[in-house]
């Protein structure tokens, strides 16, 4: 009987033993951060990067914004987030072929709520996927207004190219350190949130974060923004791979010497640190033929996130065709007329414009959903279909 008692007493006491390892070890599970992985996310090598990308069909389609938005914020802002407007003009992309967008976000929108920002990504995720679309999302962006501010937003400015756009961080989080750590968090929480997200292509770190935007606003950008930009983007690069994302991080180079004597500091951060290579071209079609050459040599899958404006010489004609021979995702600015007015020329900052330009700038459909030119739309829905 004693044994038997002993027996049992063991046994009972191995049972305890092991309880209280489980709940230790859950315990030390739940401390991990939701979506954050232990292992270490590194830059992907070639292999990886090519292995990822001939599973993707050739990728064409636009920078959206919806056209009744002036700017990223009023895109996402609870009040102005406009899921029919968003469906309709997505619908007509599908419906010639356009398979890939990419959007951009806003730092203010992940500070003022993030849980309803989240979940009208996911809205917008859900009506993209519907139309057989991925999303390519901009994290953060140094073009247009350096000083944005969350709320309502201003009127356009009649004739005037993205006359309410708006920089990411802004020019006070660039200068204030103390901002440093809510920058991190917006960074970290939402790659984390969408990480293995099948409906998401990539995260785009930084839209062309060397971009003082001469002449719009270069008399009011801080003297030494590209050195501090420099600084946060490697940062930022950091904080997004923490998070390991299944889809790659990129950002895109899109001006100056991209040689590799040529290429100053920020442009080869750009491109060392990204996973697959994205740049943009609005040049002629010789000159989109030489800047995919300059960057072959990097081996790695190649997006060109920005192009099309016709008066350059940059239009789909003569530039789906290169993309299609080079297996280059392309990516156009512009889908539907509207508030950002981009159809108006860069030099409508400088040059008084009273009515629409004869050849438009950029976007494809009027905002009734009629395209632009026809002839080009059904050149886009032929190639994209072959």
């Amino acid at each position: 009987m004693k044994n038997k008692n002993k027996l049992i007493a063991i046994a009972l006491f191995s049972l305890l033993t092991i309880g209280c390892n489980k709940i230790k070890n859950e315990a030390k599970i739940e401390q991990i951060p939701t979506g954050i992985s232990a292992a270490k996310r590194t830059i992907w090598t070639k292999e990886k990067a090519n292995e990822w990308y001939v599973k993707q069909p050739w990728l064409v389609g636009a920078n959206f914004t919806p056209s009744n938005a002036i700017n990223q914020l009023e895109m996402w802002q609870a009040d102005t987030f406009d899921p029919k407007k968003i469906d309709q003009e997505l619908g007509w992309a599908e419906g010639i072929g356009m398979n890939v967008m990419r959007v951009y976000l806003h730092d203010l929108l992940h500070k003022e709520d993030p849980k309803g920002f989240y979940k009208r990504m996911d809205d917008y995720l859900t009506i993209a996927n519907k139309h057989h679309i991925k999303t390519l999302f901009v994290l953060f962006d140094s073009c247009w207004d350096p000083f944005p501010v969350s709320g309502k937003q201003r009127t356009p400015q009649p004739f005037v190219h993205n006359s309410g756009w708006v920089q990411s961080p802004g020019q006070k989080a660039l200068l204030d350190e103390k901002q440093t750590p809510r920058l991190e968090k917006y960074i970290k929480e939402t790659v984390a949130h969408f990480k293995d997200d099948n409906r998401i292509l990539g995260w785009d770190v930084w839209n062309e974060p060397d971009n003082t935007n001469r002449p719009a606003y270069d008399k009011v950008e801080t003297t030494n923004k590209e050195a501090l930009v420099y600084k946060l983007l490697a940062k930022t690069f950091e904080w997004a791979r923490s998070s390991n994302p299944s889809q790659p991080l990129t950002s895109g180079v899109w001006a100056g010497d991209w040689s590799e004597k040529g290429m100053k500091p920020i442009l080869k951060l750009q491109l060392e640190k990204s996973d697959v290579i994205s740049f943009h071209c609005y040049d002629k079609p010789a000159d989109f033929i030489n800047r995919i050459k300059e960057l072959q040599r990097y081996g790695k899958p190649m997006l060109c996130t920005e192009y099309m404006a016709r008066p350059n010489g940059s239009t789909f004609e003569g530039f789906l065709p290169i993309a299609k021979e080079y297996k280059i995702a392309i990516i156009n600015w512009g889908l539907v007329d509207g508030k950002t007015q981009t159809k108006f020329p860069w030099d409508s900052w400088t040059k008084k414009y009273t009515a629409a330009p004869l050849v438009w700038f950029h976007e494809v459909f009027n905002a009734d959903g009629t395209p632009y030119i026809k002839s080009e739309t059904d050149f886009i829905t032929k190639i994209t279909a072959q």
